[in-house]
């Protein structure tokens, strides 16, 4: 039973993490809070259900379709609604009030493109489970830990050792020096919306075999990602992930000893006692002051 719940708390903890991966992104690289990262991963795994279940593609092409349309409309929501909003002078208040606005149109429509019911997805391996030391596994629950660990590996890498990651955490330290210094800081700050949407879009995709793709998937996950992200100190790329997977572990462990009728009370009080007794999270994040 332990082994079966160590993967579950990784699988879900991976989820979260690329979720308060996207949360924190943004943060710290513009000092600006989003709600839509639930939201894309359910837009994402519709997305995906469209070109695997419907259409036929490989899974393989499913997803970087998928990945690819998320990263094109996160760097189009940044240009077209919040560089707009910041251009005319928006205080952090009213960006955040217009990502709440678009978390509540993105269900709606797909809701109108794909119906209210929960679509089941068919399996990416054709086996129902895997073996690991004689517990069964669903095999898409692998390929999450997987992917996330990949995805979260890439992202160090690309943020610490690429020129163009590099430019992107010095335009979010100091946006004008960096722009002083020939560094084009409003496509860095797109470009993080961008990849912030691609990292949900693509989680979303691989969660489809493995619950079924709805239009309400990305609430509670969302919200979880959201608290992953402020348990491990928001803003902070890596107090993102310790603070995912320590909720996945403490909701999943709690679900399996106990009763799953209280996880998510479980998870969310725990965020509620980081925030009393460590206001900046595990990893004290930066804090911006406010508009």
């Amino acid at each position: 039973m332990v082994i079966s719940l160590i993967i579950g708390a990784l699988m879900i903890g991976s989820v979260y993490g690329m979720l308060a991966l996207g949360y924190s992104l943004i943060y710290s690289a513009s000092g600006l809070m989003t709600f839509t990262q639930g939201q894309l991963l359910m837009i994402g795994a519709f997305l995906g259900m469209q070109f695997y279940k419907v259409w036929g593609l490989p899974f393989l092409a499913a997803f970087l379709l998928t990945v690819l349309i998320m990263f094109l409309f996160g760097m189009l929501l940044e240009k077209c609604l919040i560089r707009v909003l910041l251009n005319k002078g928006a205080v952090s208040i009213y960006i955040v009030l217009s990502t709440i606005g678009i978390s509540i149109i993105l269900p709606n429509l797909a809701q109108a493109l794909w119906g209210s019911q929960t679509i089941q997805v068919p399996s990416i391996f054709g086996v129902t489970t895997v073996k690991i030391l004689g517990v069964s596994v669903q095999p898409e629950s692998l390929l999450v830990i997987a992917v996330g660990l990949i995805a979260m590996v890439l992202l160090h890498l690309f943020m610490t050792k690429s020129r163009f990651g590099i430019s992107m955490r010095a335009a979010a330290m100091d946006p004008l020096a960096a722009s002083s210094l020939g560094i084009n800081v409003s496509l860095t700050t797109g470009l993080t919306w961008a990849i912030a949407a691609a990292l949900a879009g693509g989680i979303g995709v691989l969660l489809g075999p493995v619950y079924g793709v709805s239009t309400g998937m990305g609430d509670i996950i969302g919200n979880k990602g959201f608290a992953g992200a402020v348990i491990g100190g928001y803003g902070n790329m890596y107090g993102a992930i310790a603070g995912s997977l320590l909720l996945g572990f403490v909701e999943t462990f709690v679900a399996g000893y106990i009763t799953t009728t209280y996880k998510d009370f479980v998870s969310f009080f725990l965020l509620i006692i980081v925030m009393i007794f460590l206001p900046r999270g595990l990893f004290k994040a930066k804090v911006y002051d406010s508009d």
